[in-house]
């Protein structure tokens, strides 16, 4: 058995917190680069040169490259041979978010109820999901989510007899209604199967697949590259001013549901789709 003290856990969160704010991922500069070549739109290529000035000015200067910092969605890969100490594991990460929302001068947006819509002044609670691995060791992957691209997310209840192609026009249709709302170029995370939250989860997480790296299975690559390129036929573009850019990617990831059944649900990604990650190692109990 081995052991890790919270304290441990905190740092890394508030460094994690910091960090993906402020540092865009290399896979989005270069789609940032690929998509600046290939777009026709003069002022869709300046956007996105804009954009790319924007991510380098914001790790130069160590500031957030998006005034939404948004709220913190964290993951965690538990490994079930490790053994968590000196506090809880869920207060441990959002003392993190506290912390490093408050040192990173990052902007607070979290309402203690969604009704009475008071701020509760330090980004907190964050949303924690949790998986339980094999192994003794720790995986935190931080992903901050602006709202202007969560509110033009969307999940369909389809039925079975909807098919592939019934799947694929409503993920269309939800980036077309989302028009320039959720700051593109985007990525567009789809979960289709499992249940309702299953779905959703399955989006969400597909975000964090690096952009230009596809599903694995030949079938499910094919879907998302014909995806993509119905999306940035939609004319949107950077920022939602025209051209050809309106994702760098789309992310499927599918799992077995109910015979009466097919749940499809759209999480998009602006921009600034940011999430740093760390494996921390359990020491040996003494």
């Amino acid at each position: 058995m081995k052991e890790m003290n919270v304290e441990e856990i905190i740092a890394a969160v508030e460094t994690l917190c910091i960090e993906s704010n402020y540092d865009l991922g290399s896979d989005i500069m270069t789609g940032f680069q690929k998509a600046l070549q290939e777009e026709r739109s003069p002022l869709g290529a300046e956007v996105l040169r804009r954009l790319i000035e924007n991510a380098q000015v914001a790790e130069r200067e160590r500031v957030p490259m998006c005034q939404d910092t948004g709220m913190a969605i964290i993951f965690v890969e538990l490994g079930q041979d490790l053994h968590i100490l000196g506090g809880d594991l869920s207060e441990a990460i959002n003392e993190g978010v506290r912390r490093g929302y408050a040192k990173g001068y990052l902007r607070k947006s979290v309402v203690a109820d969604p009704f009475e819509r008071v701020n509760t002044g330090d980004n907190t609670p964050a949303i924690i999901h949790y998986d339980i691995v094999p192994g003794d060791s720790l995986r935190l992957i931080v992903a901050p989510k602006g709202f202007g691209s969560e509110n033009m997310g969307g999940l369909k209840m389809c039925k079975p007899s909807e098919g592939l192609e019934g799947a694929m026009q409503f993920v269309v249709d939800t980036v077309d209604r989302a028009g320039g709302n959720p700051c593109p170029p985007i990525i567009v995370g789809v979960g289709v199967g499992g249940s309702m939250e299953k779905a959703t989860l399955l989006a969400k997480k597909s975000l964090l697949r690096e952009v230009g790296r596809h599903n694995p299975e030949e079938r499910l690559a094919k879907i998302e590259e014909e995806l993509l390129q119905r999306i940035n036929r939609l004319g949107i573009g950077p920022q939602g001013f025209g051209g050809v850019t309106t994702a760098l990617a789309v992310n499927l990831e599918v799992y077995p549901t109910h015979i009466a059944g097919m749940p499809v649900a759209v999480n998009i990604g602006c921009h600034a789709t940011r999430h740093k990650e760390i494996v921390l190692q359990g020491r040996i109990s003494r």
